[in-house]
């Protein structure tokens, strides 16, 4: 690990001072920065502590809507009583993954802004574009069992490893990004990146820029949603495939539906494909079906995992057929 300095921010102004250096990087939990440092993939000049930052409090707003400070843990996100309720979800995600520990350090912006786990990414003795721009990409003829059937490029075919995320952009929530000049929004499904020529550039965040709060917005598909996630092992592992499904069911017609796919893809990746088969159909297995295989339909495999394209079918499939089980149980 090579020297670094260390600074525990005041505020938020304070925060993003300290930051002009584009090596320096924000440190809250530090469950992905703190490993990459010590594999020599990050090597940041300074870290900048935001444990400080007011920015810890889960606000339930009067219009049905949350409000989610950055550095709120994940554990007490997953287990906020209302959120379980009104967007179960974003609480089922969280709790697949890590574990218990890193749940209770892990952040809401450092979830979204935690890097892959692609193998050859974690280690500078193969070429990586992400990791070095231009050097190649090891896992495209390499060992990619786990790698995105969706979304990658000639450039990379990593996989964005968040469980969060997914949920997230399932029910549309928004980030909010704090700079020097002021701040912006951005939806959740455009927050991370495709990485077509440029796979290390991961998110919409500039250097100097900070996540500040993550708001949900109220829905009436948000209360009736579910997450799966198939894995290798039962915990601490991260997705082969997974699903996020969030619906609104008029009798047995689907009125509104969300669709995302995590484990698979380069990015959190919503399927609108599968959301036009779904809109205005019946609630069926055949409808159901004809979705995943909608999802899929673009999918390219490679070497070692053309098995996660059937796999993400059946992730599908059980999210929705969970979705429409919590709808059914709170109508009766």
């Amino acid at each position: 690990m090579i020297p670094f300095t260390y600074v525990k921010a005041k505020d938020t102004h304070d925060a993003l001072q300290r930051v002009r250096d584009h090596n320096a990087v924000f440190v809250a939990g530090g469950t992905t920065l703190i490993d990459l440092m010590k594999l020599d993939v990050m090597t940041p000049s300074s870290l900048v502590d935001i444990n400080r930052l007011p920015l810890d409090t889960i606000e339930h707003l009067p219009d049905g809507s949350v409000r989610i400070g950055a550095m709120v843990r994940n554990s007490d996100l997953a287990h906020d009583q209302t959120v379980a309720t009104r967007f179960p979800v974003l609480s089922q995600a969280l709790l697949s993954g890590g574990s218990p520990q890193l749940r209770n350090v892990a952040t809401t912006g450092g979830n979204l802004m935690q890097r892959t786990r692609c193998y050859y990414f974690r280690d500078t003795a193969y070429a990586c574009n992400k990791r070095q721009p231009g050097s190649g990409c090891a896992a495209i003829d390499g060992y990619n069992r786990i790698h995105a059937v969706l979304g990658g490029s000639d450039h990379c075919i990593a996989t964005h490893p968040s469980d969060m995320a997914v949920a997230l952009v399932a029910l549309d929530a928004v980030v909010h990004i704090q700079g020097r000049d002021g701040e912006r929004t951005v939806p959740a499904g455009e927050f991370h990146l495709l990485p077509g020529q440029t796979p290390h550039l991961e998110t919409v965040v500039q250097p100097g820029e900070l996540i500040t709060y993550v708001t949900v917005p109220k829905s009436p598909f948000a209360a009736h949603s579910a997450y799966v996630k198939l894995r290798d092992r039962a915990s601490y592992e991260f997705a082969l495939a997974s699903a996020a499904a969030a619906l609104e069911l008029e009798g047995h017609r689907i009125r509104a539906v969300r669709v995302v796919l995590g484990g698979v893809a380069s990015k959190p990746w919503r399927s609108p494909e599968a959301e036009h088969v779904l809109n205005g159909a019946t609630a069926d297995e055949q409808t159901l079906q004809a979705a995943a295989a909608a999802a899929m339909k673009g999918a390219t495999p490679h070497r070692h995992n053309a098995f996660k394209i059937e796999l993400a079918k059946r992730a599908i499939v059980r999210a929705l057929k969970n979705a429409i089980q919590s709808t059914e149980e709170k109508q009766s």
